[in-house]
């Protein structure tokens, strides 16, 4: 168990909070807004204070000097930068961690020696990855290998019947594929399977198979532009509604800017 201080509450700062203090450890939050606290919901156990992640007098209410982790993720590299300065520098926090937006700054992090994660860089390497595979499942390549998360589909099923099934050696046979991992369509279970584990149509599988069986193996991959809300159960009419949804938040957002 650890003492982290994570400065900034916003989507990643408030969803990092979460998974810590999921994982047993003592998470105190930093934010200079008193209303970010509200997206840590009801469930998180942690602690919050509210002023500014750099300032000496936050950092000491917050716990910094039994503090074994800092992660500055606020919306901006200076700050995160101050922030992990201080903590290190001033407080001699072991591990500090910086978010940053501006790949530009990577090697002025690195020589400073300081941890940290850049979304940016992340998010354009995780695109180039599936533009180049070719397909949306990839997660990453190990020389003529590809590791693929899906959604399982096994022609016949039906929404209305019961899920068709197929055993992990039958799916392996043929294709040079290694299941690695599977979790139930409705997330009730999760295993590393064995040649005799069975499978179900809406079962997210992960596999590791050779680049030029992929072709091969796609049938039994849900694909983007199927019809994945039939194949999940869930009504047309829902699905499209969730589409308008998420149009019209996207149109809010583009006005408020």
């Amino acid at each position: 168990m650890s003492n982290v201080i994570i400065v900034g509450c916003g989507r990643v700062g408030s969803q990092l909070a979460l998974m810590l203090s999921d994982a047993g450890n003592n998470v105190c939050c930093i934010d200079r807004s008193p209303d970010a606290f509200a997206n840590l919901g009801r469930n998180f156990n942690g602690s919050t204070v509210q002023g500014i992640g750099f300032d000496e007098d936050a950092l000491v209410r917050a716990g910094v000097e039994e503090c074994d982790v800092l992660a500055a993720v606020t919306q901006f590299d200076n700050t995160n930068l101050m922030c992990a300065e201080v903590a290190n520098r001033l407080f001699d926090v072991r591990h500090v961690i910086a978010r940053l937006y501006n790949p530009g700054r990577e090697r002025a992090y690195m020589q400073l020696g300081i941890d940290y994660v850049c979304g940016t860089s992340l998010v354009a390497e995780e695109m180039f990855s599936k533009v180049m595979s070719g397909h949306g499942s990839h997660i990453t390549t190990f020389g003529e290998c590809e590791v693929l998360e899906f959604s399982l589909r096994l022609e016949g099923s039906d929404a209305s019947g019961p899920p068709r099934s197929i055993r992990v050696g039958e799916l392996e046979r043929g294709h040079d594929a290694r299941i690695i991992a599977f979790e139930r369509g409705d997330g009730s279970a999760s295993s590393i399977p064995t040649a005799d584990s069975v499978l179900y149509s809406g079962d997210t599988v992960l596999a590791c198979i050779r680049h030029d069986y992929i072709p091969h193996f796609q049938k039994y991959m849900q694909a983007v532009g199927d019809d994945t809300a039939a194949a999940a159960g869930v009504p047309v009419v829902s699905a499209v509604g969730d589409v308008r949804g998420l149009l019209a938040d996207a149109q809010r957002e583009g006005e408020a800017k």
